[in-house]
């Protein structure tokens, strides 16, 4: 892999601008993590302009976490004094945790409102994350519509909305947006993996490698049980290993790189079991 991953469509940069722009009109800003990969998830562009504003942090997909690492970077993050909830998105307890959370967050603000004799106003909410970390599954659950589009891929939130939750409630969606360029080839990876970044950005057969070998020395059952394989000292033997299991040949031999496409994918859907690839 070359030192430096470099992938900024130009939708990604108008949305960057735009966020800039907006961020002073808003109460509460909720950044959405993926549990498997919090620090890989956090976009530096992103840091730099919401600084001064109220966080709240969501770890999404801890489903597919380990769960005693996930439990880590959310008592790492409460540290850091940050607001943060462990969620699954789908489960419907993750809108009314998410609403009080907010609640809280947008507390001061109701009170300075009210000693200026103003009406209650909606809290002003943006959601903020890298693709595919679950920001319109959220947007869905909380205006309990298809508010906003969702596909399992990278960059498909394109538009940016202001979407109306209830009369406590503003939502500003924004599309996923990528830091201009990764200098750590080890978060672009990781990215990859989770399916932040369009798989023909990363070649396929050095992200299973890289998946394997961290499989092998962290999750080592996840293999073994789901493939059936009991040799992981080589990772040319684990895929081929995967290929036969599977049935994917290819004149007879072992076809290596759908072995390569099929342990990416079942990864992603979480059929390797619960792993988390940074921990503390």
């Amino acid at each position: 892999m070359s030192t430096q991953i470099h992938w900024f469509p130009g939708h990604m940069k108008k949305a960057l601008n735009e966020i800039e722009a907006k961020i002073k009109l808003v109460d509460v800003v909720i950044e959405i993590l993926d549990a498997r990969a919090p620090i890989s998830s956090i976009n530096p562009d992103f840091e730099k302009r919401i600084s001064n504003k109220k966080k709240l942090i969501v770890l999404s997909k801890y489903d597919l976490a380990d769960e005693l690492v996930t439990k880590k970077w959310a008592e790492h993050f409460k540290k850091e004094n940050q607001s943060v909830l462990v969620l699954n998105l789908n489960e419907p307890k993750a809108t009314q945790m998410i609403s009080n959370e907010i609640n809280k967050l947008g507390e001061e603000k109701r009170k300075k409102d009210a000693s200026r004799g103003m009406k209650p106003q909606p809290i002003k909410c943006m959601i903020i994350g890298v693709p595919n970390v679950g920001k319109s599954s959220l947007i869905n659950r909380l205006a309990k519509r298809n508010a906003a589009g969702v596909q399992n891929k990278p960059g498909y939130t394109r538009g940016e909305q202001y979407i109306k939750v209830n009369k406590d409630f503003i939502l500003l969606d924004t599309p996923g947006v990528l830091p201009m360029n990764y200098e750590d080839k080890t978060k672009a990876t990781h990215l990859a993996l989770l399916g932040s970044i369009r798989e023909d950005i990363l070649p396929n057969d050095e992200l299973a490698r890289f998946l394997v070998k961290f499989l092998c020395k962290n999750y080592p059952n996840s293999l073994k049980s789901r493939f059936e394989i009991d040799d992981l000292s080589d990772p040319e033997l684990v895929f081929d290993a995967i290929a036969k299991k599977r049935g994917l040949l290819r004149s007879g031999e072992p076809d290596l790189d759908k072995a390569h496409i099929l342990l990416l994918k079942e990864f992603k859907e979480g059929k390797l079991g619960r792993t988390s690839l940074e921990s503390l």
